[in-house]
């Protein structure tokens, strides 16, 4: 009923957060400046938007952040009762995810680049994407993966270098095997606003983008129950 542990989790962990750096890079470059997951740096673009500065959006912003706060809710309620019945949580919880995706990647679909989205369109699909980061944020705070949080990598970065011979902070983790993990964190998030900025700048259509990050998603989740149940028979 849980989620896989050990390297299998780290690879899962690893692919969503690449996807939310995919995600984030198409929200950002064609959608209007504006995070679907980062919510931290919505909240600064919305004061900064309020107070008239950077010619930031204060409308898609406060979509994005309200979106992101339903589908946390939803996310809780319907992961939560998924787990008092036994049922499996994880799965579902992604596979509810992708179909988010979907959605947000039929909403921008278009002949033309997202720029040429009308206004419902881009609202639409970044409500859609943010209520899916909302929805995984859940997810990622119930696996309680240690450095993945899959949207966030402020903690992660902080406890590589303190925890590593550069910090030396043993409480930070120093001595353990945790640089390798918290590294793979890192790096998935880059990689992900990496390849997310790849296709946008080979001039793929931000619904194809968002499309390519559901399949991914899905496919994960499609994965988890083999590898839950490998390591229920190991044990």
């Amino acid at each position: 009923m849980e989620p896989p542990s050990g390297a299998a989790l780290t690879v899962v962990m690893a692919c969503l957060t690449v996807v939310t750096g995919v995600l984030d890079a198409a929200s950002f470059l064609t959608l209007g400046h504006v995070f679907t997951a980062t919510q931290t740096g919505n909240l600064l673009f919305l004061g900064f938007g309020i107070a008239g500065q950077g010619g930031l959006p204060v409308v898609a912003t406060v979509v994005s952040l309200g979106a992101f706060l339903a589908g946390a809710v939803a996310g809780a309620r319907v992961e939560s009762a998924l787990a008092r019945r036994r049922r499996p949580w994880f799965p579902v919880a992604l596979l509810v995810e992708a179909a988010l995706l979907v959605g947000a990647a039929v909403a921008s679909w278009g002949t033309g680049p997202a720029r040429e989205l009308t206004v419902d369109q881009r609202y639409t699909a970044i409500a859609l994407m943010a209520a899916a980061m909302g929805m995984r944020n859940v997810t990622a705070l119930r696996v309680a993966a240690p450095d993945f949080s899959t949207t966030v990598e402020t903690r992660a970065m902080t406890a590589l270098v303190s925890g590593s011979v550069l910090g030396g902070d043993r409480r930070l983790g120093y001595g353990t095997r945790a640089v390798p993990r918290r590294l793979t964190s890192v790096g998935a998030m880059l990689l992900g606003g990496l390849l997310g900025a790849w296709l946008i700048g080979l001039g793929t259509r931000t619904s194809l983008v968002v499309l390519l990050a559901a399949v991914t998603v899905a496919a994960t989740a499609l994965l988890v129950p083999g590898l839950a149940h490998g390591r229920t028979a190991d044990g």
